[in-house]
Order: structure tokens, then sequence, then C-alpha cells
């Protein structure tokens, strides 16, 4: 099956959180490497009061994760983050290839125009590399061509 990027917000007991934050995330972590997921870029996002309680309780940490896994995994996803007495929801949104980038570049802390610019960058070299290479290619082509046609 096809891997995807997602977008994953999962809600975190506060109160497990703040006494041991290592311990919260690094099962976060078991998680999604039981479910095969490759971890792009994760941060916390913002910990305060939640508009209405979630299993009882009205402080959330939402930490923001962005991954690639196979499709197929959601549902041992959502299963696995049921099971979790640290997450208390999760939402997964899967991300167009477009917006992958510039996403991560603004977790990760980087400027997502700068990421953007760097792209191009990269982008503009290879296309000038492959056109070199291909003109040179065709130069070599129509120079044993040219051989051809005086000897004969």
């Amino acid at each position: 099956m096809a891997v995807n990027t997602y977008e994953v917000m999962f809600l975190i007991d506060s109160n497990k959180y703040a006494g041991d934050p290592d311990g919260s995330l690094g099962e976060i972590n078991k998680i999604l490497e039981r479910v095969g997921a490759e971890t792009l870029a994760a941060r916390p996002w913002q910990d305060g009061k939640l508009a209405y309680p979630v299993e009882g309780r009205r402080k959330g940490l939402h930490y923001l994760t962005y991954l690639k896994m196979e499709g197929q995994n959601l549902d041992e996803l959502t299963r696995l983050c049921k099971l979790n007495d640290i997450v208390l929801r999760h939402l997964a949104i899967k991300l167009d290839a477009a917006l992958v980038e510039p996403m991560v570049a603004v977790v990760n802390g980087e400027s997502p125009t700068a990421s953007a610019e760097k792209a191009a960058t990269e982008e503009k070299a290879a296309t000038e590399e492959k056109a070199a290479s291909e003109e040179s290619a065709s130069k070599e082509a129509t120079g044993e061509a040219s051989e051809e046609v005086t000897t004969a």
C-alpha cells in the first residue's frame, strides 16, 4: 500500500506529561514505532485549559507530529491510542504532498520561505545538470554520426 504523509495531533493528559515529559513522549513514540511510522517533525504545540472536559480532564497538552506511514496502519494507530492512558484523543489528517515541506519546516523552527527557496534552488540545479548531460549526450551522438559520414 502507498506511504502517505499525515499530520497527527495528540491530546495528552497534562498531569502525566508534567510528571514525566520524556516518558509521555516515549509512549507516543512507541505507538508510532508499532505502526511503522517515520516521524518527520514533532513538538508540543499548546498546553492549557480545554474548552470542555475530555475524559474528565480539564487541561491537556496538544502534541503535533508529522509522519509518514502506510494508510492501512491508521486503524492500528487509533486502536493503540485508545488503549493508551496518556493519549486522551488524537486526530490524523492526510497531507497533500505540496504542503509537507513547508509544514515540517515550520514545526522544526525554520522559515517556510527559506525551505521553499532551498528546494527551488536544488530543483533548478538538478534541472540544469540534467540539461547539460542531455546536451553532451546529443553532441556525442551527432559527433559520432558526422564521423561515420566522413569515413563513408
